[in-house]
């Protein structure tokens, strides 16, 4: 090749070196960047009366963590940059502290990891921002005082014993012993178990408060089937949320049924065992970046980043009302790996999704069940439906 014609080679790669360079540097320039605060509240725990396996301390942030890296991987394409501020508080003092310092940095779209009185907390404290509740299943939350700002992507209570309630219809295993534990929200699981068993035609043959203070590792196999001993049932519910004693009923009952509520067949909002629709993937995924299963918090986590994102990326830009109006309006795109279209709802903001129905190493089912049809959306039939709920978010400014 002669000398001139490769100078003229050199020279045009140059140039188109150079104008990419400035592209790049032009693509950054004009990048949106979406700053989402996280904040999880993570209390002391005290000692448990059995052996039960705690929830990781991680639950939570790593769901997120993961949607702030699938957002990014789409939304280079869209120049838009996803970030994460995560905080962690062992007080509601605390976390709500940092809360305002995120807010005075700036940050107006947050995932809140947290109990119903620490959310409202939030919630009033900072009006002008969009939360995600990733963290509390109360029902009232959806029910009554619904915080305008406030959008829920961790199952209700409700929407959980509905689920089982659905399931074990159909299975005509119609008469349950109710067993309940006695902190706070036992007893609130508890009363989401009531109504389930009202609202499909089901009977509670008995029920029984778990008062007992002892470690049942050693003598629950004395002690549980007389405490389960009464009218004859189908199946043993139990209240038992933090796993004093649950874990220990299944084939200790006086008569042997199955057990399920929040030990045996439990519903969850997400489980190692959900493959299909491309959950496997987001399994393999998660999995590499926390060295653990996911739960049912990381994916409540994970949906309010992917909530996020998808606003934005429809929106092309994170303005809070904004994003909170498309949601409520059921045009936000969301895939959820579930098999159906996930949105929320325009009363109370809640997520709309199926529930799965598991075992700790087996997917049973998942609700609505087949036959459990509604007028609008059968996974409305999951949890409190319009008609019984005096939240309307959809009519109310945030």
């Amino acid at each position: 090749m002669p000398f001139y014609a490769a100078y003229s080679l050199l020279y045009l790669l140059a140039l188109a070196c150079a104008s990419l360079l400035a592209t790049d540097l032009h693509a950054a320039e004009g990048e949106l960047q979406v700053r989402i605060g996280y904040l999880e509240y993570q209390p002391p725990r005290g000692p448990l009366l059995s052996n039960v396996i705690p929830e990781p301390t991680d639950a939570g942030l790593r769901g997120a963590e993961l949607a702030i890296t699938d957002s990014n991987s789409t939304g280079r394409f869209l120049k838009q940059q996803f970030s994460l501020e995560a905080v962690q508080a062992p007080s509601v003092e605390q976390l709500l502290d940092a809360a305002r310092q995120q807010h005075a940095a700036g940050i107006r779209l947050f995932v809140v990891n947290a109990p119903a009185a620490s959310l409202r907390a939030i919630s009033q404290a900072l009006p002008d921002s969009l939360l995600f509740n990733a963290g509390s299943a109360d029902d009232a939350l959806r029910t009554d005082n619904c915080p305008s700002n406030v959008l829920h992507s961790l199952p209700s209570r409700a929407m959980l014993a509905d689920a089982l309630a659905q399931f074990l219809a159909v299975r005509r295993w119609s008469r349950w012993l109710l067993i309940v534990g006695q902190t706070e929200d036992d007893q609130a699981y508890a009363a989401a178990l009531r109504r389930a068993a009202k609202r499909f035609g089901l009977q509670i043959v008995a029920e029984k408060l778990w008062t007992f203070d002892n470690d049942q590792r050693r003598s629950a196999s004395a002690e549980m089937p007389l405490f389960t001993q009464t009218a004859e049932y189908d199946v043993v519910l139990v209240a038992d949320e933090r796993g004093d004693f649950g874990e220990y009923l299944p084939y200790n009952t006086w008569y042997p049924r199955p057990v399920a509520g929040t030990q045996g067949l439990t519903p969850v909002g997400w489980h190692k065992t959900v493959e299909t629709f491309g959950a496997a993937q987001l399994q393999k995924r998660f999995e590499a970046l926390a060295g653990r299963w996911m739960n049912s918090r990381d994916f409540a986590a994970w949906m309010a980043v992917r909530s996020i994102a998808a606003g934005v990326s429809k929106l092309r830009h994170g303005a809070p009302a904004a994003l909170r109006q498309l949601a409520l309006s059921g045009e936000l795109p969301l895939d959820g790996f579930k098999g159906r279209k996930l949105s929320y709802r325009p009363w109370d903001g809640q997520l709309r999704q199926p529930i799965e129905l598991v075992q700790p190493r087996a997917l049973i089912s998942s609700s609505p069940q087949e036959g459990f049809l509604h007028p609008h959306n059968e996974m409305d039939s999951l949890g409190y439906d319009q008609a019984e709920s005096r939240c309307r978010l959809a009519g109310v400014a945030p």
